[in-house]
């Protein structure tokens, strides 16, 4: 692997006069009616020449000086010195000293020198930037690119232009910084691209520093970093150098994507770090790194994506990595969180980047509560973050940080942190897509202070890990009167002489041919969907109807009226070719409920709490279902500010005072 070379020592410009050289280029492309939201698939793969092509011939001059040696002196163990470096080989570049620049000066061979210029690649490269891909892959798709840029007949001139971006002056953390502003310009313009998976450049710093603030291993141990949805990788790589600077030095990183261009400008990163791995598919249904544990696990996984495409996979997951169980399939998020946790060691520090709907979504007893449950009953959940609004590219809704832990400090355990950072940002000059706001130095630093002294404060607040646990307690409630009665015991009435359906009665009940008992039949029906008054009429002259007035059945034998309580008629029948005969019983109104009741963990304390809950707030016979133990989490309940509200005596003189400036007005 090439070391950095001293581009102070050689007074070159900063890397960054670059950047807008390097959107420059995109005027061609919209002068050849290419569309701005595809800029970024027109460039990614011109960048990762330069890039590569600036890499190599650094690698050039550090063989050079390390064996004394020249492609033209000893070309054999020249070839070997530099195969050795690992990162990556170019016939054209590395042996015959040819750059891009040199293609372009001849315009009638260009075409022939361009292609074998791509083509003198090693196999690993020409896979990631889509080079002779057959069948396979396109990933950053080149030959695609180059084959509709060259019927735009613009070819020439975009290569060209990119040709005048000599990186070789500059070392790898320059090229790198270059890379993460250029991607970041990508997010800007198209969310589909770049934009999808990419993180802030403050946020990310924000990460590491909690990272580095959490890691515990001592620092002259390996520190094996993973993101499972890397993106282009900024995530993973912008916290892994960010480690580096806290002076932990060994670093391995590794990161899984299934965007085919994204992958390939982390794969081909990857080729100048020592100890990189980037892994291409899906992570939940490959699980590229089945075998490993890591001490350090950042992630932005996808908001709101549906992951029905694969829940044959994911049902049918054998390594275990949802003990939790499913969420819904409109939203992988609780899946990816799973994943971490069971590829995170017993040390582990994960820090997970959230919508809201990881908080709460779901009922208790459904998937992603259960997740949830599952979670927090391992007491990993360290610290939840809420982030500023319109902070990222393309979406302008609250985010957390989910922070977690598998070896909390025993002054943790059992105990949650929620920080609210959403008032900590400042905006942006220009806006960016979505993003309007970004986390200062000073911002991050109150974020990492909050989290490091774990005590109440404005932005924080502590909670016993109990608190976010809930009994959905089902009950079946019975319905009461005016006077607070109910049917006791249920009236079975077997011998009747009439019904009356509002106004229309039906004598001899039993005497009706089947035709008419069923049309009888349907009349109750229908009677009860329409909300008509009943009447039934007993043989010894007894009648029962319900009084809605006083929402209580009525029973009266001649001049005696007896309520009997809030009930309702059930009708059943029986018909045969010899036996027709109805059915009707007066019995209780009940209906289903469940209540909301904070949970305990101790069970003679949980069953206090739910007989204590229905004396103080439930005021009709009921009788306890099942209970199901819900976890859940309400940033603005918990970090709710009351409307200040000015009292009436002051609005009223702000009202005498307009009016008396309004009788001063002459009109």
């Amino acid at each position: 692997m090439p070391t950095n070379v001293d581009n102070t020592a050689n007074r070159v410009p900063d890397i960054m006069h670059y950047e807008s050289r390097i959107w420059e280029i995109a005027d061609i492309l919209l002068a050849a009616s290419i569309k701005q939201s595809d800029f970024p698939a027109y460039m990614m793969p011109f960048f990762a020449l330069v890039m590569l092509e600036g890499r190599m011939r650094n690698a050039i001059k550090e063989v050079e000086a390390k064996n004394h040696i020249t492609a033209e002196s000893d070309p054999a163990e020249f070839r070997e010195a530099f195969l050795d470096e690992d990162c990556g080989f170019n016939e054209y570049i590395v042996m015959e000293g040819k750059t891009l620049q040199s293609i372009c000066m001849n315009d009638t061979t260009f075409d022939q020198d361009f292609a074998n210029y791509l083509k003198a690649f090693d196999d690993v490269l020409k896979k990631l930037l889509g080079v002779d891909r057959g069948n396979s892959q396109k990933f950053l798709n080149m030959d695609g690119i180059a084959n509709e840029l060259r019927s735009k007949k613009i070819l020439l001139q975009v290569v060209s232009a990119w040709a005048e971006i000599d990186l070789s002056q500059y070392n790898n953390s320059d090229i790198t910084t270059l890379e993460e502003h250029i991607k970041r310009k990508w997010a800007d313009i198209s969310a589909s691209t770049a934009g999808e998976q990419y993180t802030p450049e403050d946020i990310i710093t924000l990460i590491a520093d909690i990272v580095a603030s959490k890691v515990v291993k001592p620092k002259n141990e390996f520190i094996h970093v993973y993101d499972p949805t890397c993106g282009g990788a900024n995530l993973l790589f912008g916290t892994a150098d960010r480690l580096a600077q806290h002076g932990y030095r060994h670093l391995a990183t590794y990161g899984s994507e299934y965007n085919d261009a994204l992958y390939a400008l982390a794969a081909i990163e990857s080729r100048f770090r020592d100890n990189s791995t980037i892994s291409y598919g899906n992570t939940l249904t490959n699980v590229p790194f089945a075998d490993h544990s890591f001490d350090v696990i950042v992630a932005n996984p996808p908001y709101g994506t549906k992951w029905k495409g694969y829940e044959k996979e994911i049902k049918n997951d054998q390594k275990g990595q949802f003990p939790g169980g499913l969420p819904s399939v409109s939203d992988g998020q609780l899946l990816f969180m799973q994943h971490i946790l069971w590829q995170l060691s017993e040390n582990g520090i994960a820090v997970e980047v959230h919508n809201g709907s990881t908080l709460f979504s779901g009922d208790a007893g459904g998937g992603e509560s259960n997740i949830r449950k599952y979670i927090f009953d391992h007491d990993w959940v360290e610290a939840i973050i809420q982030m500023p609004q319109n902070e990222f590219f393309n979406t302008g809704i609250f985010t957390y940080l989910w922070i977690m832990n598998k070896n909390k400090p025993a002054s943790r355990r059992n105990r949650v942190a929620l920080i609210d950072g959403s008032s900590l940002w400042q905006p942006l000059k220009k806006a960016k897509g979505d993003k309007r706001r970004e986390m200062g130095p000073d911002h991050r630093a109150t974020i990492v202070e909050a989290l490091t002294r774990f005590e109440p404060s404005d932005i924080c607040k502590i909670y016993d890990r109990e608190y976010f646990y809930y009994n959905k307690q089902s009950l079946t409630l019975t319905e009461l009167d005016d006077a607070g009665r109910y049917v006791e015991e249920p009236i079975k009435l077997k011998k009747l002489h009439s019904i009356s359906l509002g106004d229309v009665e039906d004598e001899d009940i039993n005497g009706l041919d089947a035709d008419d008992f069923a049309e009888l039949m349907n009349e109750i029906s229908q009677a009860r969907l329409d909300g008509e008054s009943i009447t039934v009429t007993a043989e010894d002259g007894t009648q029962y109807y319900y009084d809605d007035r006083h929402h209580s059945m009525v029973r009266r034998r001649g001049s005696i009226v007896e309520r009997l309580g809030e009930g309702a008629f059930t009708f059943g029948n029986t018909t045969s070719k010899k036996l027709k005969s109805l059915k009707v019983i007066i019995d209780a109104v009940t209906s289903g409920d469940y209540e909301i009741i904070p949970h305990h963990f101790d069970t003679d304390e949980n069953d206090a709490e739910v007989a204590a809950f229905m004396e103080r707030y439930v005021f009709k016979p009921f009788e306890l279902g099942k209970n199901v133990i819900g976890v859940e989490l309400n940033f603005n309940k918990e970090f709710y500010v009351p409307e200040t509200i000015a009292s009436p005596e002051k609005i009223l003189g702000e009202i005498e005072k307009l009016n008396a400036q309004l009788k001063q007005i002459k009109l």
